[in-house]
């Protein structure tokens, strides 16, 4: 029995974005010191290797209750899609792929907080001095899978509205 579209791309991207993400947060974590930094692009892109203890912005990092709190909200996510998955029609491709990157970018930081309590970060983007919070590839795969839900959601309204004049 093949699997329908959406369970194999959900795998495949799962696979690629898990293999991606933890490949490059082992050679960080190995091969560079905490807090240690180099420059790809001056004054734009430097790798940094960081831990978070919380979630965006280290948001809960001081709480007693943050890894069991983040394992238990990642879990339920992670249930949260395959439902919502499940109830796509096949037309809905850019949704599949929408929830495709969030899942996996949400199970890649599940992993992270399951054998360290933290995530490990090290894409530190900045414009000289103004710096965006530190991230990984599963946080690219998150807010890549959040803009394309976003650009369906702005597709259908158009196309209701131009439906219902």
């Amino acid at each position: 029995m093949k699997l329908p579209y959406r369970y194999q791309l959900l795998g495949l991207v799962t696979l690629v974005t898990l293999l991606l993400d933890q490949w490059t947060k082992h050679l960080v974590d190995s091969r560079f010191a905490l807090h240690e930094s180099v420059t790809l692009i001056e004054n734009f892109l430097h790798l940094t290797y960081v831990r978070n203890k919380g979630a965006a912005f280290g948001i809960f990092a001081n709480s007693a209750l943050r890894i069991p709190f983040f394992i238990t909200v990642s879990v339920v996510a992670l249930c949260g899609i395959l439902w919502y998955l499940r109830r796509l029609s096949e037309e809905q491709r850019l949704l599949h792929w929408a929830l495709a990157l969030i899942f996996s970018g949400a199970l890649g930081n599940l992993i992270d907080r399951i054998r360290f309590g933290e995530v490990i970060d090290f894409l530190d983007a900045h414009w000289y001095q103004y710096h965006w919070p530190a991230f990984n590839v599963a946080d690219s795969a998150i807010c890549i899978g959040v803009g394309l839900l976003l650009l369906d959601l702005w597709r259908e309204e158009r196309a209701r509205k131009s439906s219902n004049p």
